[in-house]
């Protein structure tokens, strides 16, 4: 019998709130739950506008403690509520001085496995997101859930085939990948680069992109999540490039394994060589 996971993603628009933007995310995560989706990850920063357009410290106003903050505990609420896996973008304080741009992962239990932090900060115009976040400092950790092996990196980790490699090293079978990406910028990139992750490491990969426009910046948010298959292939249509939505898709592991004796890529790995890559 095959092993089908379906799994959902959400693009949504920012309310203006986060009591209404985490509302609406529960409503979505009810609906792929009546829709049999077993797993679920939102966009970067969900709970938040992408603040990160402006460099204002009224903005550290939207961090919060991972896993004890008052989000993560509600999405603790909602995993055992619809007994769903819940990949969960955040803005976290650890200790005054000590930011990051994390995701919580939870298994369909409620049970809290971990978080992920963004390796790769950007700083050019619209996403001045050095001025908010640290490093990540918790390496590629993949996350053994109730539907498989969840990885997670973050928006402009995308643009860096390491951190890719690693989670498939981990173990990794899905990943999720919440971003903040404009129209302007690199769009272009958008549907060339997850895919090519997804085939180069042979797993599935969640690309989430936000919506619309918001109140501090000029950025355009153009959506177009998707899902896709360890043949670089798009699982589904891909989502609106205008409109908020709920993307629920049936996703096949048994196609990893298929994929990875056909093609062989992490046989003919050459660790031994790759020294180089690491030097500053």
């Amino acid at each position: 019998m095959a092993h089908v996971v379906r799994a959902a993603l959400v693009q949504a628009t920012w309310t203006g709130d986060t009591e209404s933007m985490i509302a609406k995310h529960v409503e979505h995560a009810r609906a792929a739950a009546r829709q049999g989706a077993r797993v679920i990850g939102f966009q970067e920063v969900f709970n938040a506008p992408y603040f990160c357009q402006v460099q204002e410290p009224e903005h550290y106003r939207w961090a919060e403690p991972v896993p004890d903050g008052p989000t993560v505990t509600r999405m603790r609420e909602l995993a055992r509520e619809t007994g769903m896996v819940i990949v969960v973008p955040v803005f976290e304080i650890e200790q005054t001085g000590f930011y990051y741009n994390t995701a919580a992962v939870i298994d369909s239990d409620g049970t809290y496995l971990g978080k992920y932090r963004k390796h790769h900060i950007p700083q050019v115009k619209g996403f001045w997101e050095k001025y908010y976040f640290k490093p990540g400092n918790l390496g590629w950790p993949v996350f053994d859930t109730a539907v498989g092996k969840v990885g997670v990196y973050i928006c402009y980790d995308r643009h860096f085939p390491e951190g890719w490699r690693q989670l498939g090293l981990n173990g990794a079978q899905l990943v999720y990948n919440p971003s903040a990406t404009s129209r302007g910028l690199s769009a272009y990139l958008w549907q060339l680069e997850q895919p090519a992750a997804a085939v180069a490491n042979e797993y599935f990969v969640a690309a989430i992109n936000r919506v619309g426009r918001e109140e501090y910046g000029d950025n355009d948010f153009y959506g177009t999540s998707y899902f896709v298959d360890p043949r670089g292939q798009f699982v589904g249509e891909v989502a609106s490039d205008k409109k908020e939505e709920l993307v629920v898709r049936d996703l096949d592991f048994d196609l990893i394994e298929e994929v990875r004796q056909q093609w062989a890529f992490y046989r003919d790995r050459r660790p031994d060589a790759y020294e180089g890559l690491v030097k500053p």
